[in-house]
């Protein structure tokens, strides 16, 4: 089976969007849904309380719509990777409530983060337990393999954020070792989520291997497209308050595109800025009209059209379906949002 090159879309073309995962996916979201509602629940009525607050928030659920794209990408007809998929949304719930924490998060999805309203103990002990449900669920699937694919992918998601961690506030951050973070922070769970479709249903090594390509790319691609919005949209349509990576320090891509094509004074600001020294709102507005005077976030975003592209590539050893079609404009997406 030969791979065919499927070019992503023009811009005069229609703006992709998400509903036909969603239409490809509801049956099994319904399934998956379910597993996450019976085991989110506790004896102690703080835990569900806290981890429905975000499970409940609005989320586009994409990484286990992408386990359930994938099993029926491969023809799947059993019914494991409904808990699968439901560990998967356990690990990235469980990184985002720990994530909120570190950063000392206001927003998550437009409304006030768990963090601001349990306060941070109970977020990161909750976040613990969710962790620990998705433990559960990859236990009962049985398969070792899973488990060593969604384990590694948990180490690596908490080595990334270290590295990121690492790196904050510090310029000298290249493009390189900012894409090594967001491929460990981000990319490596799209890649486990969709992976772990083909293991369950017993495909060869290609089409596994095809399968993580396509998440790996797309995490990467979403990744970009998230940090080239921290400084192009209004917080409403971010559901986070706008700038959070800059005053943070993050040396987001943007910003890396921003100093290194800058002149002395800039540079200067951007010193002052990345080192917390400039973090109000006209600082803000500064580096917003400097990263747009040096097309940063027009970059960025056709850095992610690549990868997004790489993912579609990926796909193409199977066969056209709607499926495909699905994981196809799910990669389109991922690139044109603005939210």
């Amino acid at each position: 089976m030969t791979a065919e090159i499927i070019p992503l879309p023009r811009k005069d073309a229609p703006e992709p969007s998400l509903d036909a995962m969603l239409a490809l996916t509801a049956t099994g979201m319904n399934a998956v849904n379910t597993v996450i509602l019976d085991r989110m629940q506790s004896q102690i009525p703080l835990i569900p309380a806290l981890a429905g607050h975000l499970i409940s928030g609005g989320g586009k659920r994409l990484r286990p719509m992408l386990t359930l794209a994938g099993a029926e990408l491969v023809g799947y007809n059993g019914a494991r990777h409904y808990k699968l998929a439901a560990a998967v949304e356990f690990i990235h719930t469980a990184t985002l409530l720990h994530d909120d924490v570190v950063d000392g998060s206001d927003l998550r999805r437009g409304k006030a983060a768990a963090n601001i309203i349990f306060g941070n103990p109970a977020t990161v002990l909750v976040g613990d337990f969710l962790f620990s449900r998705a433990f559960e669920l990859m236990v009962e699937d049985g398969s070792l393999k899973v488990l060593k694919i969604l384990s590694n992918a948990s180490a690596v998601i908490a080595e990334g954020e270290v590295d990121q961690l690492t790196a904050q506030r510090k310029l000298e951050t290249s493009e390189e070792r900012y894409l090594q973070i967001i491929r460990a922070k981000t990319a490596a769970l799209f890649a486990a989520a969709t992976r772990i479709a083909a293991v369950v249903a017993e495909c060869d090594d290609a089409q596994e291997q095809a399968l993580d390509e396509y998440g790996r790319n797309l995490g990467v691609a979403f990744q970009l497209v998230d940090d080239a919005i921290d400084y192009d949209s209004e917080a409403a349509a971010m559901g986070k308050t706008r700038g959070d990576d800059f005053r943070e320090g993050k040396m987001t891509l943007p910003v890396i595109l921003a100093y290194s094509r800058g002149d002395d004074m800039e540079r200067v600001f951007w010193r002052e800025a990345i080192g917390g020294f400039r973090t109000e709102d006209s600082d803000l507005e500064e580096a917003i009209a400097l990263i747009h005077r040096h097309d940063a976030v027009n970059d960025t975003r056709e850095r992610a059209r690549h990868f997004a592209q790489r993912a579609i590539d990926a796909i193409s050893i199977f066969p056209d379906g709607r499926a495909r079609q699905a994981m196809t404009e799910a990669a389109m997406f991922a690139v044109s949002r603005g939210y």
